[in-house]
């Protein structure tokens, strides 16, 4: 039996733009996406769940590899799954900031570490809340949920479809707004009773001025900050989970799918 080169090209192609947009997910999906996992995995990763799906997923129509046309469609698949990845990564983002809040306002800030991830410079608070966020994105499976989505979008956007992909990218960027939102939210009973502490601070001040505010302050607003942060972690989890389903219903209405 004899394969000719067109009828491999028109197989490449076939798998190509699944395999594309399976990629641009796995690339900015939050855990898998990040510096500490290797290329080379999340393109094996890409192509075992790219066999697994594919006698699931509608047929890919057969356009030329080498052209104008496939080019559009590829990186028109390649955005649209960045665009799905995007958003979890959006979701453990938005404790980070908060956490960052939090650390500078409390003199926390100064203890910072390397983010393994992005490979900057973070507060440690930050780290810690990052830990969590990730322990808990895993623990509540939503790495498999995000995989499911992305798998059933597939039916409600099939390949080379005609959808607005700049409409998408307007809804993640409208829901962008939820990260520091979301960061405020979290840290606003933190910095409200800090800036109690700091206005005490100010009367004591006034009231014996003898007193050296940076010796006995700033050791106190850590104290309270640490202890703020341990009597937050209560109102963790719930905060957590709604901003969890919150990202769920973006990435529904995105893919035009009822959840």
């Amino acid at each position: 039996m004899l394969i000719s080169s067109e009828q491999i090209l028109n197989m490449m192609a076939m798998y190509m733009l699944p395999f594309v947009r399976l990629s641009g997910f796995l690339m900015t999906l939050a855990i898998i996406g990040s510096r500490n996992v290797p290329m080379r995995f999340r393109l094996l990763l890409a192509v075992f769940i790219l066999i697994v799906i594919l006698p699931q997923i509608p047929e890919s129509p057969t356009v030329e590899l080498f052209s104008f046309q496939s080019s559009v469609l590829i990186a028109k698949e390649a955005m649209t799954g960045i665009l799905l990845g995007f958003i979890s990564r959006l979701l453990l983002e938005s404790f980070v900031v908060g956490a960052q809040i939090i650390a500078m306002q409390s003199g926390l800030g100064f203890a910072s570490l390397v983010d393994p991830s992005n490979g900057t410079s973070v507060p440690a608070l930050g780290q810690f809340f990052l830990m969590l966020t990730t322990l808990l994105f895993l623990a509540f499976d939503g790495h498999l949920l995000m995989i499911r989505l992305v798998v059933e979008s597939f039916h409600s956007i099939p390949i080379a479809s005609n959808f607005d992909l700049s409409e998408m990218l307007w809804q993640v960027v409208i829901w962008s707004q939820w990260v520091f939102a979301a960061a405020l939210l979290m840290s606003l009973v933190a910095v409200a009773s800090l800036l109690i502490i700091n206005l005490a601070f100010g009367v004591m001040t006034r009231a014996a001025p003898q007193i050296n505010i940076f010796a006995v302050g700033f050791p106190l607003t850590m104290v309270s900050g640490l202890l703020l942060v341990w009597l937050s972690l209560v109102y963790f989890m719930p905060h957590f989970e709604n901003h969890l389903s919150r990202a769920n219903d973006l990435v529904c209405q995105i893919i035009s799918l009822e959840c």
